[in-house]
């Protein structure tokens, strides 16, 4: 299937022109991805609703897709670049092409564009909006329309990735059912949820909006914060229940957008980075240990170190810029931590952190 060129037009003014791979016309602030593998998973993350997704490794697509490994049921990049799609997928598990994969699932794609120098205008001057289409040359009025899309910060954008009603997720029949937990989902990964249950928990996942009185009335042992999309900052009302479900004493984990919830509900701020963490190769430093962690993240801001409480302790930061990585509550059973723990893009470093959470609860209630 030949689709034809298309373009990828910054804010800043730049174009790109590139080789249609998937049809269609999307805005979205442009981000780039420095992993080198997992790109289906980059693509069924939720916390990417409203970007561009830009791959910085050359060949992407090299063993197919496969249904096992989505991160939710469906695509949420409003768009997808790469220097190359793979056309013929070499995988056993193979259950077929990218391409075909990003048609299906109505991503537009493009391929052929100078990546590094796209890379290298988002690392100058800041993740930037841009449009990507396969549709349109008036790159004029593009420009026009990029100026009233909305920037990132201040965007609230779980509504649209959370779950529309309360559902419940068990253990593997081989396992023992040894906790019960609360989820909010924010746009939570589908193996943050088996890692939980894998290690014996009975999950209750929860509606981001749901109220903290809600969520205490089932009786669970324990609370973890989820990924999801957007600025956390307007985010008011869950910020409250956050706030009232640390005081009720439970043990609680945030993890990336529940991270920045969680300092949010302790009375700390939080800011946007100038283009974010997206990778499954960033460095991080145990303040304690001195030990370094290769890590997944994808996030786009941060938890300011000077605004937490002295009840806060930050635990990890970031070796590349400094920001918080990680930081635990001193007289609360409650921590958390901006990277994903359930990505194990390789390294399994931070797997560690659902341990040191489940140390924490103390089962008290039946499944």
């Amino acid at each position: 299937m030949t689709l034809g060129t298309g373009l990828l037009v910054l804010e800043d003014g730049s174009v790109f022109e590139g080789t249609a791979v998937s049809p269609g016309t999307r805005f979205g602030e442009v981000v780039f991805n420095t992993s080198m593998t997992g790109y289906q998973e980059i693509l069924t993350d939720p916390s990417y609703r409203g970007q561009i997704v830009v791959m910085t490794l050359p060949h992407v697509g090299n063993y197919g897709v496969n249904a096992a490994v989505q991160e939710s049921e469906k695509s949420w990049v409003e768009g997808f670049v790469a220097r190359r799609f793979t056309r013929i997928p070499s995988s056993h598990g193979s259950e077929g092409g990218l391409r075909e994969y990003l048609r299906a699932q109505s991503v537009p794609a493009l391929d052929g564009i100078d990546t590094r120098a796209v890379v290298r205008r988002v690392r100058e001057h800041g993740a930037l909006r841009g449009v990507l289409t396969t549709e349109r040359s008036d790159v004029a009025a593009l420009r026009v329309e990029l100026v009233d899309y909305p920037l990132m910060a201040g965007r609230a954008l779980v509504d649209d990735v959370t779950c529309s009603a309360l559902w419940e997720m068990t253990p593997p029949a081989e396992t023992e059912t040894r906790f019960r937990l609360a989820v909010y989902d924010f746009g939570v990964k589908t193996n943050i949820l088996r890692s939980l249950a894998a290690r014996g928990a009975h999950l209750t996942i929860l509606p981001a909006r749901t109220p903290a009185a809600r969520c205490l009335e089932l009786g669970v042992d324990g609370v973890v914060l989820s990924n999801g999309p957007g600025d956390p900052e307007p985010l008011s009302s869950v910020i409250a229940s956050v706030r009232e479900i640390v005081d009720s004493d439970l043990p609680v984990f945030g993890i990336c957008l529940g991270h920045q919830l969680l300092g949010l509900a302790l009375g700390g701020s939080t800011f946007k980075l100038k283009f974010g963490h997206h990778g499954g190769n960033q460095p991080v430093r145990d303040v304690d240990s001195g030990r370094i962690l290769i890590t997944s993240q994808n996030h786009g801001f941060a938890v300011d170190p000077d605004s937490l409480p002295a009840t806060c302790r930050v635990t990890e930061v970031n070796l590349n810029d400094g920001t918080v990585e990680a930081f635990a509550v001193t007289d609360r059973p409650v921590f958390s931590a901006q990277y994903h723990p359930e990505a194990a893009p390789g390294p399994r470093d931070a797997t560690r952190l659902f341990d040191r959470f489940l140390e924490r609860v103390v089962p008290t209630a039946a499944p």
